[in-house]
């Protein structure tokens, strides 16, 4: 077994899906005493949903709709040809949850190569480190020490459709060794893999607003589809965290130094809601059909191929429970949609000024905050920064900082 020497939230993290919004919710726990059930979506491999670059951190998350820039692999592919450069690369690095524990961050390197002046070959890796445990018996001796780590590699087709339209694919490949192979409650372990693919648009059109010349941005991203994964032989498999993104921004040029950008973005993920089970009323256990199936009192069975889960996550959900018993379906699928807004500020296309809001319902996770952040940029590289702030205290992503160092490859040619 793994000894719990740091925290009980690292063993949350690791071994439980869904443990970042179970731990998120706890700051929420007055929603309890309102007779509501806290009912966070349980997900696997929860690193491919922590934004990676500062850029969209600095803005509350958002960026499947932003300007195109080298990170657009993890937010929307699509924007890469509309990218104002032949090629780039740029490294990200997230201290992670810094609060708690000392030695977890997220590097991230992504890149991209336009291939003639419609299409492009972008490509990311993502390390997250989770770092040192200690593995112990059960008589509570070392059986030797182990740095859980997961990663992510893409590679990405992005193509103009239209002058204004653009569409991309990504394939993934993703790995989840959280146990090094010991023993785990009795049973073996194993890495948890899996591949994925994204499907992503990005339109973009110029056009006037009183009489300032403005774009207009629409944006979408369905990412990580892909087969759900195990730990153990013996474990039920979940499903990592299939995800729709829509956006839109408005990027208007005040004179001929200034401009500034709103964007608006909203995201839900595509798997199963986990549903409300029937409960003994004598013993509070849970009741269990003739074959030992628990016995679902609202909502639908999680246990379904990955195709069917995406379609029926829009309808999934056991409702939330309203002041005459009944429960409102379409109310908590409401509830299951984060929403990101963000401000963008440029001077000459140089020094960036950003800020941004990211909000999560009570009950289906309870993650708020704003970030902030700036950016810099010179003829061959530019800078972001980031920082978190969240709106409850002792909340465990406070001051979260992200750092983005990017190069582009014609620059250096000029």
């Amino acid at each position: 077994m793994i000894r719990l020497k740091r925290i009980r939230f690292l063993v949350l993290f690791i071994f439980l899906p869904g443990a970042v919004n179970y731990l998120f919710a706890q700051n929420g726990s007055q929603v309890i005493s309102t007779g509501q059930q806290l009912n966070a979506i349980q997900v696997t491999v929860p690193f491919l949903t922590i934004a990676p670059d500062s850029r969209a951190g600095a803005m509350g998350d958002a960026g499947v709709a932003t300007g195109p820039d080298i990170n657009s692999q993890h937010w929307n592919p699509a924007k890469y040809p509309f990218v104002d450069g032949d090629g780039g690369i740029s490294i990200s690095y997230t201290p992670w949850l810094r609060k708690l524990i000392g030695d977890i961050n997220l590097a991230y390197l992504a890149a991209y190569k336009k291939v003639g002046d419609q299409q492009v070959i972008s490509g990311s890796l993502r390390y997250f480190s989770l770092g040192m445990i200690v593995f112990t018996n059960v008589y509570g001796q070392s059986q030797g020490q182990f740095n859980p780590n997961e990663f992510a590699v893409d590679l990405g087709y992005s193509r103009l459709l239209t002058d204004h339209f653009s569409g991309a694919i990504a394939f993934r490949f993703l790995r989840s060794d959280l146990t090094g192979g010991n023993y785990v409650g009795g049973a073996e372990s194993k890495a948890g893999m899996a591949f994925a693919g994204d499907l992503a648009f990005y339109y973009q059109n110029d056009i006037t607003i009183s009489d300032k010349k403005s774009r207009l941005v629409f944006g979408t991203n369905i990412a990580n589809m892909g087969n759900k994964i195990s730990y153990t032989e013996n474990q039920e498999k979940a499903f990592i965290p299939i995800n729709l993104r829509l956006g839109g921004a408005l990027t208007t040029w005040l004179d001929e130094y200034n401009s500034l950008t709103f964007v608006a973005e909203v995201d839900k993920l595509l798997v199963p809601t986990p549903p409300i089970y029937a409960i003994d009323s004598i013993d509070g256990g849970a009741l269990r059909d003739e074959d030992g199936n628990l016995i679902i009192e609202a909502g639908k069975n999680p246990d379904v191929s990955v195709p069917f889960g995406m379609i029926r996550s829009f309808w999934d959900a056991p409702g939330v429970l309203m002041e005459d018993g009944t429960r409102s379906v379409w109310r908590e699928e409401i509830n299951e949609i984060t929403i990101s807004v963000a401000l963008e500020y440029w001077y000459r296309g140089q020094f960036a000024i950003r800020t941004g809001y990211f909000h999560e319902h009570e009950m289906e996770g309870n993650r708020k905050f704003f970030t902030a952040g700036i950016g810099i940029k010179l003829n061959v590289f530019s800078l972001d920064f980031s920082y978190l702030i969240p709106v409850k205290h002792n909340n465990p992503l406070a001051n979260t900082l992200r750092f983005t160092l990017a190069f582009e490859f014609d620059k250096f040619t000029r």
